[in-house]
């Protein structure tokens, strides 16, 4: 992620002592946060996930990938596409899932239901600017493993037949796995 630091520097080093153009591009302040925050999140990534940039001078677009390696969604792999707004770190980045699943806090369209993506979250737990890439990437991996929540479902029916009958529950996690997440 070198290459957007590179740039910045190019541009200030060419700008020094002469006035700016309309042709030359200022770098946002979302982008120069996310060049160390992203340097950053892959020095931290957990084993499970993995970052994918398509345009390395684009470090507000890319992939994440989930591969759980415990739980009800062990052996699948799951895509996330997470797109910073502008207006980072004041708002969340906005993240869907592109994978099919059957799970109580995503659902079946890519919407996903945690408290950090959330502006405004009633928990206290939802977005603030000290918050980090980072932070929403551990987050995500969670939602496989320790963050489940069946109480506040954002997929009442994944979250129902949980309650209900855990063994029909971890089945139709598997049909969707199997259909939809196989490596």
């Amino acid at each position: 992620m070198i290459t957007l630091t590179r740039k910045m520097k190019k541009e200030n080093d060419g700008h020094s002592g002469s006035s700016t153009t309309e042709s030359s591009k200022r770098v946002s302040i979302r982008d120069k946060l996310l060049v160390k925050e992203v340097q950053e999140m892959e020095q931290t990534l957990p084993i499970t996930c993995r970052v994918r940039f398509e345009d390395p001078h684009q470090l507000h677009d890319f992939h994440l990938t989930v591969t759980p390696d415990e739980g009800f969604w062990a052996g699948g792999q799951f895509w996330f596409h997470i797109f910073v707004t502008e207006d980072y770190n004041m708002a969340p980045p906005l993240v869907k899932c592109l994978t099919k699943l059957w799970h109580p806090n995503i659902s079946e369209d890519g919407d996903i239901c945690l408290s950090l993506l959330r502006q405004n979250s009633i928990d206290g737990m939802g977005w603030a600017p000290t918050r980090k890439l980072k932070d929403i990437i551990w987050g995500l991996n969670s939602l496989f493993t320790d963050l489940l929540n069946f109480d506040d479902p954002l997929n009442s029916e994944a979250a129902e037949l949980y309650l209900k009958d855990k063994e029909a529950f971890h089945s139709r996690v598997r049909e969707y796995v199997t259909q939809y997440a196989k490596r």
